[in-house]
């Protein structure tokens, strides 16, 4: 992976590109093991086994250098943690509140890494990056707007759902941090850590007394599309490593779900509602003009 990341002009669009195809895909498949009787509790704990496979093989490419200092492990443990503990409390707040507004809600988490970047980081991009930001930010919500039953729970699920958007905002920005003082590749182990630590938490929020799919297209059709998750994951590592903040989390926030939307309309016949479409739009066109951004004050950090 490091080899790939130094040869070319603009790694980070390699890498978030990778992410953003990885994580389509996996959006198109991720409902497939709940309709197969899997509930999302066990989906989690196969997502986090199949992060242990990349980890360890980056770790063996890099020689097993495995960055042990305190702030490697805490950055690392912190990244896992915020991400793992964002889907554990996202899991509760579906059962509480309505999912076309809770899903909108969570889709605004790049203002929060996107605000921490420009202020703390001070990050800064060109008019036609600002203007990419813009249009993915106002398509995000849009893209996960989703109108079904939900459930009600008060205006609980409303501070849930922030705190999601604030954990996985966050998240990204420590992503990007850390990358300026710890190797990617201890970054993603430690990442893997904090998910396989959350795992038990899972298993006890599993509902034991309805059926459970465990044949093929239970746990191990699970796996199949889960690691598109863990892989795109740690593309997204070194996205963050190689590129700014500020472009990275809206471009792959905003062009998964277009690859999303195309698979489901190539192969499922799914037509976007209007909304939806307009929020296609405009993600195609953010997309587009944050790959297009000419690199301006490029990041670097160490390898």
């Amino acid at each position: 992976m490091t080899a790939i990341a130094t040869s070319g002009r603009r790694p980070w669009l390699v890498y978030a590109l990778t992410t953003v195809l990885l994580w389509g895909v996996w959006g198109a498949l991720s409902g497939l093991s709940a309709e197969h009787g899997f509930p999302e509790t066990l989906v989690y704990c196969v997502w986090a086994l199949t992060m242990i496979p990349p980890a360890l093989y980056i770790l063996w490419r890099g020689g097993w250098a495995l960055d042990r200092s305190p702030g490697a492990v805490a950055f690392g443990m912190t990244i896992g943690l915020l991400g793992a503990g964002g889907q554990m409390l996202l899991f509760h707040t579906l059962t509480i509140g309505p999912a076309y507004f809770v899903f909108p809600i969570i889709s605004l988490s790049p203002v929060v890494t996107i605000a921490l970047a420009f202020l703390l980081l001070r990050e800064r991009t060109g008019p036609r990056g600002a203007l990419g930001i813009a249009l993915a930010l106002v398509a995000l919500p849009l893209l996960d707007l989703s109108f079904g039953r939900g459930g009600t729970g008060g205006l609980g699920w409303f501070v849930q759902s922030l705190l999601i958007m604030l954990a996985w905002g966050v998240q990204a920005y420590f992503m990007r941090l850390a990358n300026h003082t710890v190797r990617a590749e201890s970054i993603f182990f430690y990442m893997m850590l904090g998910a396989v630590l959350l795992a038990p938490v899972a298993l006890a929020m599993t509902d034991w007394t309805r059926p459970i799919n465990l044949g093929l297209d239970g746990p191990w059709m699970a796996a199949a599309i889960q690691v598109l998750n863990a892989v795109g994951a740690l593309t997204l590592v070194y996205a963050f490593r190689h590129g700014k903040a500020i472009v990275v989390a809206p471009l792959t926030n905003a062009g998964a779900p277009l690859v999303t939307a195309v698979l489901a309309l190539l192969f499922a016949s799914v037509v976007p509602g209007p909304l939806k479409m307009v929020g296609l739009v405009l993600a195609l066109i953010a997309s587009l003009l944050l790959v297009s951004e000419p690199e301006r004050d490029s990041a670097t950090v160490p390898s």
